[in-house]
């Protein structure tokens, strides 16, 4: 992204006016838009076209902005980092994995947020092992189980 915004950036500017969707990190976003507030920079960013901006924070989690809803997931605390490598790729695999998974229906907004929190989950698999070595093995059980751990992680009560 980093050379697209240095080298060509009318041309990625023509890309993103053309997408739904922008993944960036919080960096890419910065530089892009000139903005150093997050929410800011977000707004920015689809005044250039998509409808929606989900912003990787690293250990920090998600910041995901659509028209008028904004959405923040944490990052799933580990103890250990072997490689943190890709978690920002896995990240958006498991997002677009999520929306492809809903098969053509209409996506609602809660669909966006669960992808969100799909992408989160993978992500923290990948930061496991080295490389690709933790999802080679991922168990749709593992999955789900780390799904329960981020509802837990964010539930409360008033």
């Amino acid at each position: 992204m980093n050379f697209w915004i240095e080298k060509s950036p009318q041309l990625l500017r023509e890309v993103i006016r053309n997408v739904d969707i922008v993944v960036i990190n919080e960096a890419e976003i910065r530089e892009l838009t000139g903005e150093f507030n997050l929410v800011k920079a977000a707004r920015k960013l689809m005044r250039m076209g998509p409808g929606r901006v989900v912003i990787k924070r690293g250990e920090y989690g998600v910041l995901h902005l659509s028209d008028g809803e904004v959405f923040a997931a944490p990052a799933y605390p580990l103890e250990t980092i072997f490689d943190p490598t890709g978690a920002g790729d896995s990240f958006a695999g498991g997002f677009m994995g999520y929306l492809a998974s809903r098969d053509g229906a209409a996506l609602t907004e809660m669909d966006y947020r669960l992808a969100t929190i799909y992408g989160s989950a993978i992500a923290s698999f990948t930061v496991e092992a080295f490389s690709t070595e933790r999802l080679q093995g991922l168990s749709r059980e593992e999955i789900d189980s780390r799904l329960a751990a981020f509802r837990t992680l964010t539930e409360f009560r008033v």
